[in-house]
């Protein structure tokens, strides 16, 4: 399929239109009119606010309610029944999270995909990258139980599929407004998912779409200027080795979350920083998947300071190693140009530096690195034991990232994201159901068992005890106090919830004797 031209987003179609809905406070949440469809051309649209506007009796959320289609919240209305189990829930609130294959809308922000898939819900009504992995993990589970999973699955590794031969890349969901970003690369362990179900052969189906994956992730490595060492995507370390860091050169607030970040711009200019680079690293952030987390600030109180491009990312680079030994995997069952050791050598080499570059020795642990300052940022994040899911660390590093797991980031509801106080969601004292399977996996890796157990069990009964309570799966949880809600973020915690439900029941499964 051949590239085609990337449909506009929300703010290039309405223009002042929509600065003036979204800084105007009409709905409490900036991604309520960017998911609203027009019931007529955005042209007509505007051409009718001109008019109206001037009218004395002028109701803005008025006209917008005429004039659009304003979504609701994915399975809003939907009464859960706390008589039932956990997994029991979540294997009847798949139908509640599917989308059918989409009708294009006009003037609409969705892409529409082909096939059917999973939301995460509340908020989120469209399909996001990553999350879709850790949602496949439960869909894996439920084959027996929810007769359309296979079809799911396979519709959403097709869904990508399909992005990466549209637009060259998977966005970080199919939203206009999302084409400038892609999220963390879990496209290869999607496929690997998928071939576990129906066969080796599958790595071959979608070698072609795998390959594009990674030249979009590596594509400024041949335009690094001389002497300088970043470029699009691409970091380099020395002249043989190149890793890779979270970018989006778009230098406007995201259409999604406007009104706060014009907000946040006056903040940044006291501090000296320039309203193109605080968008910029904001929206690097926002392809990390981790928006927000002090882990990209240089002063943890203060998003102004977010710098996350500067930033080359221990776990984006452990899953962009894995894409690479599976792409030596496909091509050496076909034909390609493209040799199996030359992947081989790519990974071997990447591997060398996650172990060598991100390894702290004296904190037992893997941090991230500054590419401009050349040293290894402070912060203690589970970002540091993608490593051992991927089985890059060595068995000593991997000894040490256990005790530093235990004493310091298992707390009574599971693992938490990083040790930071701050207001940020991806901070203490969240946790977040891809990073329990993360480490879950990771300790198992290297034979930990007592201790991943420990984490699983915490985090499954917290869940269990506020779906009894609520009746709901959420995105994220307080594992400090589990009598407190979580904190943080640019929008309330949401219900639902895709990924949440899926490691429930992945890890649930582990809990049942063989």
């Amino acid at each position: 399929m051949t590239k085609q031209s990337n449909p506009l987003s929300p703010d290039q179609l309405f223009g002042q239109f929509f600065r003036d809905v979204q800084l105007g406070h009409v709905f409490t949440d900036s991604k309520t009119f960017v998911d609203s469809v027009p019931k007529s051309s955005p042209a007509e649209v505007i051409a009718l606010y001109d008019t109206e506007k001037t009218k004395p009796d002028f109701d803005l959320e008025t006209f917008i309610r005429t004039n659009f289609r304003v979504p609701e919240k994915v399975a809003s209305n939907y009464v859960s029944d706390t008589s039932v189990s956990t997994a029991e829930h979540i294997n009847r609130l798949w139908d509640r999270l599917t989308r059918q294959a989409d009708t294009p809308e006009m003037g609409g922000s969705r892409i529409a995909l082909p096939f059917p898939y999973i939301v995460p819900g509340g908020r989120f009504r469209e399909i996001f990258y990553w999350d879709s992995y850790f949602t496949m993990l439960g869909l894996q589970e439920s084959l027996e139980t929810t007769p359309n999973s296979l079809e799911l699955i396979q519709g959403m590794v097709d869904n990508f599929a399909y992005l990466i031969d549209r637009f060259g890349f998977i966005p970080n969901g199919n939203r206009t407004y999302f084409l400038s970003r892609s999220q963390p690369p879990y496209f290869s362990l999607m496929v690997k998912l998928l071939a576990a179900i129906e066969g080796h052969d599958v790595l071959t189906k979608y070698l072609p779409q795998l390959k594009r994956e990674y030249d979009f992730w590596m594509a400024g490595k041949s335009l690094i200027p001389d002497g300088q060492n970043l470029h699009q995507r691409v970091v380099k370390i020395d002249t043989q080795t190149y890793l890779n860091r979270y970018w989006d050169n778009t230098p406007t607030p995201r259409p999604e979350a406007y009104r706060q970040e014009i907000e946040l711009t006056d903040e940044a200019k006291e501090m000296g920083v320039k309203p193109e680079v605080l968008y910029m690293h904001i929206r690097a952030a926002c392809e990390s998947g981790w928006d927000f987390s002090s882990r990209w600030f240089s002063d943890p109180n203060s998003m102004a300071l977010i710098h996350t491009a500067d930033f080359v990312p221990v776990d984006l680079n452990c899953l962009l190693y894995d894409l690479e030994l599976t792409l030596q995997d496909a091509t050496s069952q076909t034909d390609d140009s493209t040799t199996p050791d030359d992947f081989e050598s790519l990974s071997t080499r990447r591997k060398q530096a996650i172990q060598q570059l991100f390894w702290n020795d004296e904190t037992g642990f893997f941090h991230d690195y500054d590419a401009v300052t050349k040293q290894q940022t402070p912060y203690l994040t589970l970002a540091g034991v993608f490593p051992l899911f991927f089985n890059i660390a060595t068995s000593e590093q991997a000894a040490r990232v256990h005790e530093r797991l235990k004493d310091d980031f298992l707390q009574a509801g599971g693992w938490v994201t990083t040790l930071e106080r701050s207001s940020q969601q991806w901070d203490w004292p969240n946790g977040w159901a891809p990073l329990q399977w993360i480490v879950y996996r990771g300790l198992q890796n290297y034979g930990f068992q007592e201790t991943a157990n420990e984490g699983r069990d915490r985090w499954l009964a917290l869940n269990d005890k506020v779906f009894k309570a609520t009746g709901k799966m959420m995105e994220k949880y307080n594992v400090v106090d589990a009598s407190l809600t979580t904190g943080g973020g640019e929008y309330p915690n949401q219900d639902g919830f895709g990924w949440t439900n899926g490691v429930y029941l992945r890890l649930l499964k582990d809990t049942k004797p063989i």
